[in-house]
């Protein structure tokens, strides 16, 4: 009895030796930033200029103010599903501050993003508040649309409200159906949406609204296991 209960359990034991490698062999990424200073092939700006410097111990990428959306794309950096970390920085210039991060990306006009509206944070006005952090998936779905047709669903407040003049830290976790949004280590989300189109994957990148400049850096990407 012991013999075929130990053959039987061989299977099981083989399955989870398997899985437990496949898991081990999923690195987190930390692309190199200065990768946009160099021009290498692989890092590419859309509509803006882009440049780095070191502050600190870390290397910051900053992008210029523009017409239309702007994107700094590391298009080595191929993304599924999984988190993608990051340290974003904009303005407390209503109306004129959009900064977030990109992914699923395919060119300049084709990708998911999270953004964010620092003039929006810490507005007394709620309504105000509640455009703080966005999900967007282009072409099809930009705010505008989103918020005539699904208000108060892809955009939401940020508790608590972040310092619009200060960094703060994204945590984006995706998954083949949903994006969940952390900022700055809080354990509960601010935006929990559906996503808006079935594409598996694709670039990661940093994002830009009209109008917006912006500054990021320690982006990092850990992938699901397989």
């Amino acid at each position: 009895m012991n013999l075929v209960r130990a053959r039987s359990s061989r299977p099981l034991l083989v399955m989870l030796s398997m899985l437990t490698t496949a898991a081990a062999t999923v690195r987190t990424a930390e692309p190199d930033l200065r990768k946009f200073a160099r021009r290498d092939a692989h890092a590419h700006v859309h509509n803006r200029q882009a440049a780095t410097l070191e502050n600190a111990g870390r290397t910051l990428l900053t992008m210029n103010a523009g017409t239309g959306d702007g994107l700094a794309w590391l298009d080595d950096t191929s993304f599924s599903s999984g988190v993608i970390e990051g340290n974003i920085k904009g303005r407390n210039n209503p109306g004129a501050s959009f900064v977030g991060i990109a992914f699923h990306g395919v060119d300049g006009k084709t990708f998911e993003a999270i953004y964010f509206r620092p003039f929006n944070f810490a507005q007394a006005d709620p309504a105000r508040r509640a455009h703080a952090v966005q999900y967007i998936s282009m072409p099809d779905h930009g705010w505008r649309q989103l918020r005539e047709s699904h208000p108060g669903v892809y955009e939401k407040s940020i508790t608590p409200a972040p310092n619009p003049d200060d960094w703060l830290h994204a945590r984006i976790v995706v998954d083949a159906k949903r994006v969940t949004v952390f900022v700055n280590g809080a354990s509960e989300p601010s935006l929990v949406v559906e996503r808006l189109t079935d594409r598996a994957s694709g670039w990661v990148g940093f994002w830009v609204g009209d109008g917006s400049d912006g500054a990021f850096s320690n982006l990092s990407v850990s992938p699901s296991p397989p």
